[in-house]
């Protein structure tokens, strides 16, 4: 089986499983606790900590972790907003965030607060004249962008959103869950959001990283463990792994990147020249370099990633339009381009050129079968 859906999740590093096999057995005690197994435990913690912290350019005492990066996320963007609740109660947003995002701006809106989304282009990239009018407004307490879109990859202008928001003294949340161990985190966030199974590390580990100065408010009852921004007890060993491996890929991820965007070019230059009326999604240069995603005309999209299975490859699809909820993908709805047959091919670290070209051998002989099972071909 070809394993092409890291977006979804990275396989697990081989550093990270060692790591946390390591700290299973040394990492279990309570960090806050002063005997010596927990004093032990507690310097685990703080080295992973630091070592998180200058994978994405923080210190150590900004950086918290959480149980996913979808927390992080909600706690970074509701707890900013009720530290500058003085301020106002204006979110803006881009059109394509992820639904962690999205669900927490439905939330604050619930609440009062008010919300304003800015759109993308035809190749997913927000229009940063329109973000930089809607943070101007003088009540806006927080802004939000994602680094690279889950769904088709194009990269955001982060660096220049951020100077706007600088301009305006408004905080910048910046989602890097698609990026963070594979390219640099640009600069200017005020919040930032990430996820170890992205990178590597074992599931239920997020980190959420608060600029010193930014001002912040957990939404929940306050807890006196992480900085009093995430309550529960930490999962030390889960950490130590992510640390591990956000510390090997990032080691790794100059050449991997190079390596696996020659592999993306590939398929983005092949599958129309192999496949009839198929769209590819999403910017060719200013991208993820894993991520690659493209729609076939008259194409059930889950009849076709059952094929891709059976035929041997782990893919998915950059839609969430399903034969349950038969709702398209709102990234690929703002976009304004082909929702339906779509397929998201992200490869991981390793990936290789055969299976590659594997891919594209048996890609054309499946969107064939399933249009002349629907008697279109």
């Amino acid at each position: 089986m070809a394993y092409f859906d890291a977006a979804s999740t990275e396989p697990l590093h081989p550093q990270a499983r060692e790591a946390l096999l390591a700290a299973i057995d040394v990492g279990w005690a309570d960090p806050a606790r002063l005997y010596n197994q927990a004093r032990r435990a507690h310097l685990l913690l703080e080295q992973a900590r630091t070592e998180v912290a200058e994978a994405l350019g923080a210190r150590p005492d900004e950086v918290t972790f959480t149980s996913s990066g979808t927390q992080a996320v909600h706690l970074g963007l509701l707890g900013t907003i009720q530290g500058r609740r003085r301020v106002g109660r204006h979110l803006v947003t881009s059109a394509v965030e992820h639904s962690s995002v999205l669900h927490a701006a439905r939330l604050h809106e619930r609440d009062g607060g008010s919300v304003e989304t800015v759109g993308v282009d035809l190749l997913g990239r927000v229009d940063q004249a329109a973000f930089a009018e809607a943070v101007a407004r003088p009540d806006t307490a927080l802004a939000c962008l994602q680094t690279a879109n889950h769904e088709v990859g194009t990269l955001q202008p982060v660096a220049e959103v951020a100077a706007a928001c600088r301009r305006h003294g408004v905080p910048l949340l910046v989602d890097a869950a698609q990026t963070a161990g594979r390219m640099p985190v640009p600069d200017g966030w005020s919040v930032l959001a990430a996820s170890a199974h992205k990178w590597g590390g074992p599931p239920g580990v997020g980190v959420l990283a608060v600029r010193k100065g930014t001002r912040f408010r957990s939404f929940l009852p306050e807890d006196e463990r992480e900085r009093r921004r995430v309550p529960g007890f930490e999962n030390v060993p889960g950490i130590v792994a992510a640390a591990a491996a956000l510390r090997a890929m990032t080691a790794d991820a100059a050449r991997e990147r190079s390596r696996l965007s020659a592999l993306v070019d590939k398929i983005r230059e092949t599958v129309p020249k192999v496949v009839p009326d198929v769209e590819v999604i999403g910017d060719p240069d200013e991208r993820a370099p894993h991520i690659v995603t493209f729609s076939c005309l008259y194409v059930d999209g889950e009849a076709l990633l059952t094929e891709l299975d059976k035929a041997g490859f782990a893919v998915s699809s950059g839609s969430s339009c399903t034969a349950s909820t038969l709702r398209p993908s709102h990234v690929l709805e703002a976009m304004g381009v082909l929702t339906h047959g779509n397929v998201r091919v992200s490869l991981p670290r390793g990936a290789s050129a055969a299976e590659v070209d594997r891919f594209l051998a048996v890609l054309p002989e499946l969107v064939l079968r399933i249009r002349q099972d629907a008697g279109v071909a």
